[in-house]
């Protein structure tokens, strides 16, 4: 699939997402210091890094200026993976240019889903906001707003999310859900889609009515009435 790059000082857990990133098709590399991850990462030019922020030699944020300021590198996805939790820190790491913020405890399957968001980015034609209504959807950011108040989603909220507003006005069915937000054949109990509709409906609050219910055979994202379908879309340069 594709090239990733770990910067992970915590051998135990570099361990892990390697084994993770390895089972899931990726091709992948590591490096225990700042400095032996800038080496590696301009040496395999890889698709995606994960970085840690807490290194013994240099702090994250650094490798991820260099990362943005050197030509060969500027474009390569970056995941800040890291036992921070303040806002600060966040903000901080997608100043600097950070694709998204994962952190500490994470389970193996949230951070899959956001390589796999993360990646899908360098696609062409890739819409970075979906606005409907008052909901906007920032897929770069990896944030969502109602009526300017932020919803705190989990990955596989967000993705669902996502998943129902970039194909707007068109039903999707539980089976298509399960294969496309889940990577699940069509064998498993499509309850698991209706029970994460309801509770990601309960998060949207107003915006939750914009989720219709195809009876018999799934889901449908609809535009309040008298709005334009999508009224916002921002294209990444490419």
């Amino acid at each position: 699939m594709s090239r990733v790059v770990v910067i992970e000082d915590e051998a135990d857990l570099r361990d892990i997402l390697l084994f993770n990133l390895a089972r899931a098709g990726h091709e992948v590399l590591a490096a225990p210091t700042g400095a032996e991850g800038l080496r590696v990462t301009r040496e395999t030019l890889p698709e995606l890094v994960l970085l840690d922020l807490m290194l013994p030699d240099m702090p994250g944020t650094q490798v991820c200026t260099q990362l943005r300021r050197d030509p060969a590198t500027q474009n390569t996805r970056i995941i800040i993976v890291t036992a921070k939790k303040e806002e600060v820190d966040r903000v901080l790491s997608f100043e600097l240019g950070a694709d998204d913020y994962v952190s500490k405890p994470f389970s193996s399957r949230e951070l899959l889903l956001r390589i796999q968001a993360v990646l899908k980015r360098s696609e062409p034609g890739f819409q970075t906001h979906l606005t409907v209504g008052t909901l906007n959807i920032d897929r770069v950011a990896h944030r969502v707003t109602v009526a300017g108040s932020e919803v705190a989603l989990t990955a596989l909220e967000f993705k669902l999310l996502v998943t129902l507003f970039q194909n707007i006005d068109r039903v999707q069915t539980r089976e298509a859900l399960l294969r496309d937000v889940w990577g699940l054949s069509t064998d498993i109990a499509s309850r698991t889609v209706d029970t994460h509709v309801k509770r990601l409906r309960e998060k949207l609050g107003t915006a939750g009515d914009y989720i219709e219910t195809v009876r018999g055979v799934g889901y449908r994202a609809a535009a309040p009435s008298g709005a334009p379908a999508i009224d916002s879309i921002r294209k990444m340069a490419q």
